[in-house]
């Protein structure tokens, strides 16, 4: 039996996407499954980035912060970013590349979120990519400059100000993290 060539795998679309139970997401036609959502540190540090970035945004009429929004990139690939930041109207998903993006890493997401999302979102022009490690309680920043991303630096206890094509947005690391410092 010889090795099994690409097109003999199946390939997926956001309409069979759409009919599937539980929680995934389809990159370039590959269905990946996402870690359950049980409560623990990611969950909360995901909600503690939400609030930060909402309440940020509380001045600003055009952007606003979302929590595990569908990106339907094509009919082949649909993300499901931890937390972003948009500055248009959606619709019943994302159709264009959110301002920000928080990927809050699990042991079993950790290496398509440093790798094929990377890659995927400094490609489709996602201006900041925010890798948060809950175990060590920090944040790895990256910055799309000239179509790559440049790291920004680590953060854990410092503030950061977001530029958007509509606001300005002052982001307390210290703040997402602090409850879980000893």
């Amino acid at each position: 039996m010889g090795a099994l060539a690409l097109e003999d795998l199946p390939h997926y679309t956001y309409d069979d996407y759409k009919t599937w139970e539980g929680n995934w997401e389809l990159f370039y036609g590959v269905p990946y499954a996402m870690s359950p959502a049980p409560i623990n540190k990611h969950q909360l540090l995901n909600g503690k980035i939400f609030r930060e970035l909402d309440e940020a945004l509380d001045d600003c009429k055009a952007c606003l912060a979302i929590v595990e929004a569908d990106w339907k990139l094509s009919n082949e690939t649909v993300f499901r970013p931890d937390t972003a930041v948009i500055c248009y109207e959606p619709e019943d998903y994302l159709t264009k590349a959110p301002e920000i993006i928080f990927e809050v890493l699990s042991p079993a997401t950790a290496k398509r979120d440093e790798t094929l999302k990377f890659q995927a979102y400094e490609q489709e022009g996602v201006k900041y990519y925010c890798l948060v490690y809950p175990d060590m309680l920090l944040a790895k920043l990256y910055k799309l400059q000239n179509g790559k991303y440049i790291k920004v630096g680590d953060y854990d206890e410092e503030k950061y100000i977001f530029e958007t094509k509509k606001c300005k947005i002052e982001f307390d690391f210290l703040n997402v993290f602090k409850k879980f410092k000893k």
